[in-house]
C-alpha cells in the first residue's frame, strides 16, 4: 500500500484502522464498491462506512468516485442511505425481478412448533430424520450463547462444532473447512454464515427460531 496500489479490498474496521494510522490515502479514489450494502449500512457498520466515505466525498460534488452497490436484498432504507453517496442519475439493476418471495421448488420446508425447553431434543430428532448419520446440516442460531448451547447439547448424535463472531477467524476457517471436508457433520452457526460461504451438498438447513 505505501508504494502505490491500483484495487483495495477490505473490511470497514481494517480500512478505518489503516487510514487512522496514515498508512491509506483516498482522496483520489475513482470507484468504491459496497458489497453486501445492505449488512454494509446496517446498524453495526454504518457509522465506520461514514467515516471512510467522508474521505473521498465532497457534498453535492459531481467529481465524487463512482458508486457501486451490491446486495442480494434491498429494503426501502437501502436506497434512501445509498442517495447520501450516489450521482442523482443513479441506475439501479435488478437480477432477481418479482421472484424475490420464490423459494427453490426442490426443497421442502417445514415449521415445527415446541416449546423452548424441548427445543434442542425436537432439533436433535430432526437431523436425525431428515439427515441421518451421514446428511450436512447448518442449524441457524439466534445468539452466540445459543450456538454454543445447542452444540454441545447431547441431543445432536452427529459430531457438531459452532461458528459465531466470537471465534477467531483463522479458528472459524478451520471449522468451515472441516464441515466442508465432512469431518463432522453438523454446523451450528449464527447469522456469521448466513451470506458468502459455498459449502456443497447440505442435506438439511434448520432456523432454530423463526428470523427476526
Amino acid at each position: 500500500m505505501r508504494s502505490g496500489i491500483d484495487i483495495l479490498v477490505g473490511t470497514p474496521g481494517r480500512i478505518k484502522d489503516h487510514l487512522q494510522n496514515g498508512k491509506l490515502d483516498l482522496t483520489k479514489v475513482k470507484h468504491v464498491v459496497l458489497d453486501e450494502v445492505d449488512q454494509m449500512l446496517d446498524m453495526g457498520f454504518a457509522e465506520q462506512v461514514e467515516d471512510i466515505l467522508r474521505v473521498a466525498y465532497k457534498k453535492d460534488s459531481e467529481d465524487n468516485p463512482q458508486t457501486l452497490l451490491f446486495s442480494a436484498t434491498c429494503p426501502h432504507w437501502v436506497y434512501d442511505v445509498a442517495k447520501k453517496y450516489m450521482k442523482s442519475k443513479y441506475e439501479q439493476v435488478d437480477l432477481i425481478g418479482k421472484k424475490t418471495q420464490k423459494a427453490a421448488t426442490t426443497v421442502e420446508h417445514l415449521a415445527i412448533e415446541c416449546h423452548w425447553s424441548q427445543r434442542a431434543a425436537v432439533i436433535g430428532d430432526v437431523i436425525q430424520v431428515y439427515s441421518g448419520s451421514h446428511g450436512r446440516t447448518i442449524v441457524f442460531c439466534e445468539t452466540k450463547k445459543d450456538a454454543n448451547e445447542l452444540a454441545l447439547n447431547a441431543s445432536i448424535k452427529q459430531d457438531c462444532q459452532s461458528l459465531h463472531g466470537d471465534i477467531p477467524q483463522k479458528q472459524r476457517e478451520i471449522t468451515l473447512k472441516g464441515f466442508r471436508n465432512g469431518a463432522f457433520k453438523v454446523l451450528v452457526a449464527t447469522n456469521v454464515a448466513a451470506r458468502g460461504l459455498d459449502i456443497p451438498e447440505v442435506d438439511l438447513v434448520v432456523q432454530s427460531s423463526p428470523p427476526k
